[in-house]
Order: C-alpha cells, then sequence, then structure tokens
C-alpha cells in the first residue's frame, strides 16, 4: 500500500498526523532504541513546553550541535509548536568558526552531543549568548531528563507558517558562514513537492544517513513523517553503519557521490547489500559518470533520484529521475541535474545584462519558487544580493537548459568547492592561509577528485625567502579550519595568473586540473 501525505499548513503538521492515526508505528530507530509515532510526538511536545520554561518564545532559536541524533528532528518539530527555530550547527567546525556560528544564532539554549562537549568547553567562555547547555546522550545526559520533566503543549496561537523554524549555515563568500533562515511555509512546500516519483509503502524504511546540518539531511528527513516512513538514523557515514542499516532492512536511502564511490571500491559484496534499496537519491555533488553507470548497472532494480539545489531553497529544486538515468537515447543527460519540480520556475541569464539566454547558451541559473528563503539571519545585504525584487533566487551556478528543459550545471559563479558534499568557499579558506607569514598571495580552487568529486587545492607563492614546505601549510589550514575545508594538497608558483585590473584568473588556473572534464564543478 502506498503512503498517503497529509495536507499540512504547519510543518508539524506532519508529525501528528501519524501519532494521530498510527501511534504505535515505526517513527525512528537510533542504535539499540526504537520510537513509535506516538512516543515521538510525546516527545516533541514535552521538549516544547521545556523549551517555554527556558524562556524561549515566539521568534526565538535555539542551536544543536551533534552528530546525527532523532533529539534533532525532535528539536525542529518542537520549535514549530512555538514559533521558535532550530540552527544546526556543522559539528565539524573548527573553534574559530564554532564560536561565531552558535553566538550569531542568538540562541540561549544550546544542546550538545557529548562526544563534542570538549569543544565547547574549550570555547564556553566566548558563547556570549548562551546562557544554558544541555548535554545529549553518554553516560552524562541530561536530555531524557529536561525532556521527562517538560510539561507538554501543543501548538502555539500566535504561529504562523511564514515562522522561521530551521537556521543552517551555509559557508560564506565574504569568509563567514551565514545563516540562511528556512520558514515551515518553505519546508511544508518542499516535502510536497522534492520527493519525486519515489514511492514509499507499507514496510519501508528510510535510512538517515547524511548529516543534520546540511539541508539535504533535514529536508530528507523530513519526508519520514510526511509518508509514514519509519526512519532508521545513524550519526554520521561510516561503513559499519551503513551496513548495519542495510541489514536491519533499509530500502530508501539517500548519500552522496563519494558514499558510492566508496562502494564501489570496497567490492561486489558491499554493492550487492546495497542492491537491496528500492530507491536512492544522491545530490549534493555531481556523480562522475563511471561511478554512475557501475552503480546504475549493479542495481537495476533501485529507482535512482539525482538532486540540484541549495540551502537557500530548503533543498532541492530540479530532479533527474529514474526514467532519464535509464534513457539510453538519452545518454547525455545523465550529467544534468534533470528538470524543475512541481512549483519551482527557471531563468538561465546573462550575468552582465540580467536579460534571459536561448536554449542551449550558458548564463547563471535563477530560481523562483515557494521553497526560496525570506533571507539570511541577520544579514540584509546579502539577503538583497541573493533575491531580487520580484523573487528570483540568484545562484551563483552557470548552467543551461536543453530543448526539454533538463538543466546542465556547468560552473560556478560564485568561488565554491563540493568535496564529498561538503561546501567549501575558496575566500574563507584564504583568508585562513594568508595569515601565514610565509604566504605572499594565493588562490583556492576544487580540483577533480574521483572520490570526493572535488578537493581543495591551493596555489600559493611565497614571500621572498620565506618558503615552507605544502605539508606545513596544510596542517596550519587544518588547525584553523575544519578538516575537510583544509587544502588536500598545496602547488607553489612564483607567481598567480592576473587580469589587467589585478583580479587573479581562477578560471586559468582552473583548466590545467579540468582538461577533460564535462564540467568545472
Amino acid at each position: 500500500m502506498l503512503a498517503e501525505v497529509p495536507e499540512a499548513t504547519y510543518l508539524s503538521d506532519y508529525h501528528q498526523y501519524r501519532a494521530d492515526h498510527d501511534p504505535d508505528g515505526h517513527c525512528w530507530t537510533f542504535g539499540d532504541r526504537t520510537w513509535t509515532w506516538g512516543q515521538a510526538w510525546d516527545d516533541v511536545r514535552r521538549f516544547a513546553g521545556a523549551l517555554r520554561a527556558e524562556g524561549v518564545e515566539h521568534g526565538d532559536r535555539i542551536a544543536f550541535l551533534d552528530k546525527n541524533n532523532p533529539a534533532i528532528l525532535t528539536a525542529t518539530q518542537a520549535v514549530c509548536l512555538i514559533g521558535a527555530a532550530n540552527a544546526i550547527v556543522n559539528w565539524r567546525l573548527a573553534g574559530d568558526e564554532l564560536d561565531y556560528v552558535i553566538n550569531d544564532t542568538g540562541a540561549r539554549v544550546l544542546f550538545v552531543g557529548h562526544e563534542l562537549m570538549p569543544s565547547i568547553d574549550l570555547i564556553r567562555d566566548r558563547l556570549t549568548e548562551v546562557d544554558k547547555v544541555i548535554v545529549v546522550g553518554g553516560e552524562d545526559d541530561e536530555l531524557d531528563a529536561w525532556i521527562a520533566a517538560g510539561e507538554p503543549i501543543d501548538r502555539q496561537d500566535d504561529v504562523s507558517p511564514a515562522d522561521p523554524c530551521l537556521v543552517m549555515y551555509s559557508s560564506g563568500t565574504t569568509g563567514r558562514p551565514k545563516g540562511v533562515v528556512l520558514t515551515q511555509h518553505n519546508m511544508v512546500t518542499h516535502t510536497g513537492s522534492a520527493m519525486g516519483d519515489i514511492e514509499y509503502g507499507d514496510g519501508d524504511m528510510m535510512l538517515i544517513a547524511m548529516p543534520m546540518f546540511h539541508v539535504g539531511g533535514s529536508s530528507y528527513a523530513l519526508f519520514s513523517p510526511a509518508t509514514g516512513t519509519g526512519g532508521y538514523i545513524i550519526p554520521e557515514v561510516d561503513a559499519q553503519l551503513l551496513a548495519k542499516a542495510m541489514m536491519a532492512g533499509a530500502t530508501h536511502a539517500f548519500l552522496v557521490p563519494a558514499v558510492v564511490a566508496a562502494l564501489i571500491q570496497a567490492g561486489p559484496e558491499a554493492m550487492g547489500l546495497f542492491s537491496r534499496l528500492k530507491a536512492f537519491a544522491y545530490g549534493a555533488a555531481p556523480m562522475p559518470l563511471p561511478i554512475l553507470r557501475a552503480a546504475l548497472e549493479a542495481w537495476p532494480n533501485t529507482k535512482f533520484m539525482q538532486v540540484y539545489g541549495m540551502t537557500e531553497f530548503g533543498g532541492v529544486v530540479t530532479i533527474l529521475d529514474d526514467a532519464a538515468h535509464r534513457d539510453t537515447g538519452h545518454p547525455e543527460r545523465l550529467v544534468s541535474a534533470g528538470k524543475p519540480i512541481p512549483g519551482v520556475e527557471v531563468r538561465v541569464v546573462d550575468a552582465a545584462t540580467l536579460e534571459d539566454v536561448g536554449t542551449g547558451t550558458s548564463g547563471e541559473l535563477w530560481f523562483r519558487t515557494e521553497q526560496s528563503t525570506p533571507g539570511y539571519h541577520g544579514k540584509p545585504d546579502d539577503t538583497a544580493e541573493l533575491i531580487t525584487d520580484d523573487g528570483w533566487v540568484r545562484t551563483g551556478d552557470v548552467g543551461r537548459l536543453d530543448d526539454e528543459g533538463f538543466v546542465f550545471v556547468e560552473d560556478r559563479v560564485k568561488d565554491m568547492i563540493i568535496t564529498g558534499g561538503e561546501n567549501v568557499y575558496s575566500p574563507e579558506v584564504e583568508r585562513v592561509l594568508a595569515e601565514h607569514p610565509a604566504v605572499a598571495e594565493l588562490a583556492v580552487i576544487g580540483v577533480p577528485d574521483d572520490r570526493w568529486g572535488e578537493s581543495v587545492k591551493a596555489v600559493v607563492a611565497f614571500h621572498p625567502e620565506q618558503r615552507v614546505e605544502p605539508d606545513e601549510l596544510i596542517e596550519y589550514a587544518r588547525e584553523r579550519l575544519a578538516h575537510y575545508k583544509a587544502p588536500k594538497t598545496i602547488d607553489v608558483v612564483e607567481a598567480l595568473p592576473r587580469n589587467p585590473s589585478g583580479k587573479i584568473l581562477k578560471r586559468d588556473l582552473r583548466k590545467q586540473y579540468w582538461p577533460d572534464a564535462e564540467r568545472q564543478v
């Protein structure tokens, strides 16, 4: 029996519907614990009541720093009942990034996974906005008792669908992360439109593996209450945890291409285990064609779906469906991002004239949809650069449309690198490396990587007589940035190529590393 997706106005409506209509059904499994819909909904209502007791009101924000955990989803549902927002923080951030983001949220209540408490202890005195820290999990867990003590509440009368419910931090082009605000209406619209032709039915179970601090991880997890499909949640992408999820009966999964590359590398047994999937969605980075073709061959009975989108859209705006994946008449569409989902408009715009270009001509991709963020938290100038007066969102991606409306993403206007599904903005890395006393000038670019899609490379020119070894500079970056943001390799040059006005020509730098690539993303 196929799942019925109920009508929803508020994001928590989906979960409440499941608790009302299937209270004993499977909601979440995490480690050795399982929740029914009824039990999880009781936690949501108590969580909301406990937040109110802490003084969290309509329009406030909380912050959550943890690896994947049902408690993050509980928090997101709970804030929806009081008109507050959950700022889910990237647990891979380094110390000076971490305190900046947490302070930027303005959250007075911070939930922290027990494994991550040492990081918070180091910066606790710099968290000027935080009044209360609640430990999640482990021997010192404070969350269970805190929730149990909460007085359950229902949605408050002053809550609106336009209220923010999530703040997702995206690396910033100016060197600091920006908080993307997403409303309940944004996420309800996305949930209703972004499932594509994937079907969910009785006995199905979703593997929830992608990090919830990414919009892809959180928005995918929201399909669970919308469809009534139980979720098997793992804290992070790990080979043993993935295998355990498959053995437990996972039927639907969303993963980044790097995971598929690792499965292929692991051999036929690993690929065979995942051939049990009814549906496999991937995104956050292009899938190298050899890997995609190998997966299609190994999983002939699995429905494939590629998604393209941004945090600013609450997730997905285009889908390449299974039929397009297996259309031998149009093999070129395997490198496309598919077609816009319902409710999404697309334009391809000449960046200089701001006029639309013709079919097959490249320009900047603009989208308009009710999924679009109202803006960046506390950054009106950046919001104005992102969204036009008539509601079009500038993606910063260069692409084109073919004659049947398929979207091809070819390059980026913004200096962003996608490595293993993680977004890295090169100015953020450049800001750190430029502080090394030996560095005279540098540029950070993405280069092809068979496993991760792209890896971070720095091209550096040193001051005279101040040269250091590349490994030393890489370690310098790792001490100050999340490891995935630090360069994997460094090339040393005498000087960087520049145009007549002095701007570094990153496109020229990229060309030597992408000579045979179909696209420089």
